[in-house]
């Protein structure tokens, strides 16, 4: 067993339970612990403290794991050692400038699924990449919410952020709890956000019907 302490990024829905991912604060290196299930989600039991509080964004947590382990272009990835509570270490205070990741675009641009833009891309490209994780900063950002589905009979109410990140614009789906709580609450539009201390980590899921699908993680500020 080995326990890696990591800062929170990403405490994003998936499946049955969460998808959590951080930074290792001395190497900005990516960790995201998974499970043995098929779709590796981690469950709420898994992802308790022992006084019963849930992990949030910015919590510096260690967390015991087994073993690294890497599936297709997610490098990230380590199998939880689930017989141990994960333990909140104290809550970031540093800078996320210094966290922050740099490249050129979002894993490519040029495919888009029928509602986002520059939020997929092809099966076969998946081992271009090296990272499925970034933290960066947005130029823009607006949260949308609508109706989807309509036309093919399943309408339901949707959450995507629209921002730009290098001059280019992405709309992804936002998988972030707290922001979709928040903004399903609220009446249907486009929503600008201040972005001068706002953070995105944005994520790439395994591969779908053909397709890897990119995905607003979380909204940080």
């Amino acid at each position: 067993m080995k326990v890696i302490k990591i800062v929170c990024l990403s405490n994003s829905r998936k499946v049955s339970g969460r998808c959590i991912a951080g930074k290792i604060i001395e190497s900005n290196e990516w960790i995201r612990p998974v499970s043995n299930r098929e779709s590796e989600e981690i469950s709420e039991e898994e992802r308790r403290y022992e006084n019963g509080q849930m992990p949030k964004i910015l919590d510096v947590i260690n967390i015991p794991f087994k073993q690294h382990k890497p599936t297709l272009f997610q490098k990230e990835n380590y199998l939880i050692e689930d017989k141990f509570y994960w333990e909140k270490s104290n809550i970031f205070t540093g800078e996320l400038e210094k966290l922050l990741d740099t490249p050129s675009d979002l894993w490519g641009t040029g495919d888009s699924s029928y509602q986002g833009l520059n939020d997929r891309f092809k099966e076969q490209k998946c081992y271009v990449y090296n990272s499925s994780l970034y933290l960066i900063k947005p130029q823009s950002l607006k949260i949308i919410v609508r109706i989807e589905g309509e036309e093919f009979g399943d309408a339901k109410r949707k959450v995507r952020a629209k921002f730009q990140y290098n001059e280019t614009l992405y709309i992804l789906p936002v998988t972030d709890p707290v922001i979709e709580t928040k903004y399903l609450s609220g009446d249907n539009g486009e929503f600008a956000l201040h972005i001068e201390n706002v953070y995105l980590c944005v994520s790439v899921g395994l591969p779908y019907k053909g397709y890897c699908y990119k995905f607003l993680a979380s909204i940080i500020y």
